[in-house]
């Protein structure tokens, strides 16, 4: 009986604090690690929201970042400078942090760590590799996370898909995966055509068909539970992109709810807590 309670305390747990152009942040966690990705919310917000789930944000061991815009790192440096956490990602992504005037408090220099796409290294309990993410930012990449035998996949903000990316999808137990839009609402919604140019093109976001299509035709058995994050609050509803990921599935012969789970992450409040296993 305490072998079981043990093991379930240690279990690798998965929670986002926001997904969306509000706010973007990730949590994987463990019962003696814990991994951030992006920090898009408040540190008061984040505080909150831990506050309620009964853990703590002084757990959180390191920061992982996928690109510089402010809805994705608007308080990275306030929590690593407030935690003494460490922040990963690439050169460029660093940079545009710097210049990036949103960013008020930054990162300081000893709490930088440089990564390289394509190398996997080690944070703590986790094993991490970062891929190229096509966006209009100063870089952009997703994350293959191993820890506990489980692969979680993280792609967010994607103009257009890879034949990397494909692959990581095919390797993910668990994956996170951008259904911004819906085209049609988009286009006869009332952005600026020079907005809506940029959200379509191969720099911008992923449409809910495009990212159907990759996993109806990229997942497999591996695969146990999808969610969809980043979508857009005038371009897009949650049950519009469930509903045309699982009408694609089906079109493969993919059931979702029996060949793998498809939840939508909430834009401005948590999703979770998912047990990973």
């Amino acid at each position: 009986m305490v072998l079981l309670r043990k093991i379930k305390t240690n279990m690798l747990k998965f929670i986002s604090f926001g997904s969306g152009s509000s706010g973007n942040c990730y949590y994987l966690y463990t019962g003696s690690d814990a991994l951030m990705i992006d920090a898009g919310v408040g540190v008061r917000t984040l505080k909150k929201h831990f506050y309620a789930y009964g853990i703590s944000l002084q757990e959180t061991r390191h920061i992982l970042v996928t690109h510089d815009h402010a809805d994705h790192v608007k308080a990275v440096g306030a929590l690593s400078t407030g935690l003494a956490l460490p922040v990963y990602s690439t050169r460029k992504v660093h940079d545009g942090i710097e210049r990036n005037y949103c960013v008020k408090k930054k990162i300081n220099p000893s709490r930088v760590r440089l990564i390289e796409k394509g190398q996997e290294f080690q944070v703590g309990e986790f094993q991490v590799t970062a891929f190229s993410v096509p966006h209009d930012s100063s870089d952009n990449v997703g994350y293959k996370i191993r820890c506990q035998g489980i692969t979680f996949c993280l792609m967010t903000d994607v103009g257009h898909l890879t034949e990397e990316m494909l692959g990581y999808i095919g390797e993910a137990n668990y994956l996170v995966l951008e259904a911004n839009h819906d085209v049609e609402m988009l286009l006869r919604g009332t952005y600026p055509q020079y907005l809506k140019d940029r959200i379509m093109g191969q720099f911008g976001h992923l449409s809910n068909a495009d990212c159907a299509k990759a996993l109806a035709e990229n997942a497999t058995g591996n695969l146990r539970h999808v969610w969809l994050c980043h979508l857009s609050e005038e371009n897009n509803h949650p049950e519009l992109a469930r509903k045309t990921v699982e009408q694609t599935l089906r079109s493969y012969g993919i059931v979702a709810g029996k060949d793998f789970q498809v939840d939508v992450l909430r834009r401005k409040m948590p999703t979770g807590v998912f047990e990973l296993t």
